[in-house]
């Protein structure tokens, strides 16, 4: 169910923000797959015990990726409350597409034989020599797990009548990132890692994420007030095809 915009024509763009919107979520997707996901950082906490992996006593390690990864899951739940299910299934299946050819060109530019006197391949190889194993476990995840927080926000909407934005966000990312992350830790690392340390990896950057969701609620409660009075809908997703292979005839 919409409110149509009362001076939509088919001339104009039906929404001012949505492109800005879908540009943000790939850039964030992109970037923190790229530039965070091959760092490990790690900082003290009194409370870590020793002995539990991977971390050293008193010390808690985690990918350096998680501070701007679950920004995506915010940009996520912004575009299906405010534009519906049906235009962020677009946005999700923009963001895969955009991760199958970021690896796909990670790949070939470490593949190409460096110039003599180019002393610059190891560095290369080392931030952007992909394993195989994680970019498969990476944009699985990212696919089921998008799918799922976009799937249970949109229902949670109608069932709370559109009130409640907090309870939609952060319910919708524990279920969407609970699959995430049991989809890429088991797929990317089992067999590599010992289980107990993929299955304590697991939960807590879960959790993490979680709690950083939770963090940015108030940012998201304004980047949805505002998007909404400036593009002048509210969207109930009461008659959508909820199946990520849907087409879609939505004008965006």
């Amino acid at each position: 169910m919409e409110k149509p915009l009362p001076s939509a024509t088919t001339t104009e763009p039906r929404f001012r923000f949505y492109d800005l919107v879908m540009a943000a979520f790939v850039t964030v997707l992109l970037l923190s797959n790229i530039i965070g996901a091959a760092k490990l950082s790690a900082i003290p906490v009194g409370f870590w015990p020793e002995g539990w992996w991977p971390a050293p006593e008193g010390m808690f390690i985690f990918g350096a990726g998680i501070l701007f990864f679950p920004v995506s899951y915010v940009i996520g739940d912004v575009l299906t409350e405010v534009y519906g299910y049906a235009r962020a299934r677009r946005v999700i299946w923009t963001g895969f597409a955009a991760m199958v050819f970021m690896a796909l060109m990670s790949w070939a530019v470490v593949a190409m034989p460096p110039a003599d006197g180019w002393d610059g391949q190891e560095a290369y190889k080392s931030v952007f020599g992909l394993v195989p194993r994680i970019v498969l476990a990476s944009i699985i995840a990212f696919w089921a797990g998008e799918f799922v927080n976009s799937y249970v926000l949109a229902r949670m909407k109608i069932w709370t009548g559109g009130k409640a934005l907090w309870s939609r966000t952060i319910g919708s990312t524990v279920v969407g990132q609970a699959v995430d992350s049991a989809i890429f830790y088991p797929v990317a690392f089992l067999g590599i890692w010992e289980t107990s340390a993929v299955l304590t990896v697991m939960v807590t950057n879960w959790a993490l994420k979680v709690l950083w969701e939770a963090v940015l609620t108030p940012v998201t409660y304004v980047v949805v007030g505002r998007l909404k009075q400036a593009e002048g809908v509210e969207i109930f997703d009461t008659d959508t095809d909820f199946s990520p292979f849907a087409n879609s005839d939505t004008r965006a």
